[in-house]
């Protein structure tokens, strides 16, 4: 069994990204523990009398010389809302790191295209940056309904090509993810994706089509992040597995889509 710690770690800082989305940065008095891109943590929520259950948030990105772990939190609920809340110098207690993360690709000369949606994106960017430290060239297709949905471009830019659509056609290409040109005029040896599920179910279709590996990180329901209590439940070609320990990144061809 992979080791999790249990963990309170200090607020950095928290910068709002835009009305529904957060940008929390966390440390550690002792050196963080290794951490693999796709993995996520439980946080649990304290001072939220309807929440009772922690929240699993993607690792968004690890700076090892900072120490410092990245979460990209979206207000969805009570629980999120109060995690969002949190100031500088408050804690979050946190067990991580949680599920399996991304396969790297098998060559450096391979290219790498990480297909994000809304706030989907969180996984990509630490991948992205480890997979340039490889030498590994890395494309991003980053996918919103308008601009100011788009999440950390500036970040992404840092460690390859970043190419966008909208749905409205305010940013980038009009439409989704699977329409955009850059499909159609480099070619791919591997696609990893992660948001809403429409869109993975797209980028599968797509990769099969074209016979590209690809792997999807889900996002299914998930209460406790060590498959007690079977919500988030999957069901696959090895039979119904629980995402937060067999994923939450699965090859598309295990998933029945």
């Amino acid at each position: 069994m992979k080791q999790k710690f249990i963990l309170d770690l200090k607020v950095v800082s928290v910068e709002r990204l835009n009305e529904k989305n957060v940008l929390i940065k966390l440390t550690h008095d002792a050196e963080l523990p290794d951490m693999k891109p796709g993995q996520f943590v439980e946080v649990r929520v304290d001072g939220s009398a309807s929440t009772y259950l922690r929240r699993p948030i993607s690792i968004n990105f690890v700076d090892k010389e900072r120490n410092e772990l990245w979460l990209l939190v979206a207000e969805v609920g009570d629980g999120t809302r109060t995690i969002a809340a949190v100031k500088p110098g408050d804690t979050l207690n946190c067990v991580l790191p949680l599920g399996n993360g991304f396969t790297y690709p098998a060559s450096s000369s391979d290219s790498l295209l990480l297909i994000g949606g809304g706030v989907g994106v969180a996984p990509l960017l630490y991948f992205g940056m480890l997979c340039k430290k490889r030498g590994i060239a890395v494309t991003f297709l980053l996918g919103a309904r308008t601009a100011s949905d788009l999440l950390e471009l500036d970040e992404f830019k840092k460690y390859g090509d970043v190419f966008v659509t909208t749905e409205d056609g305010s940013m980038g290409e009009k439409g989704y993810v699977t329409n955009h040109s850059i499909l159609h005029e480099r070619h791919f040896n591997q696609i990893s994706t992660c948001g809403p599920k429409p869109m993975m179910v797209s980028v599968a279709k797509y990769a099969r089509t074209v016979n590209i590996r690809c792997e999807a990180s889900l996002e299914n329901l998930m209460a406790c992040g060590v498959g007690a209590c079977l919500c988030c439940v999957e069901k696959t070609t090895e039979g119904n597995l629980c995402v937060c320990t067999e994923g939450p990144v699965f090859d598309v061809n295990q998933l029945l889509w």
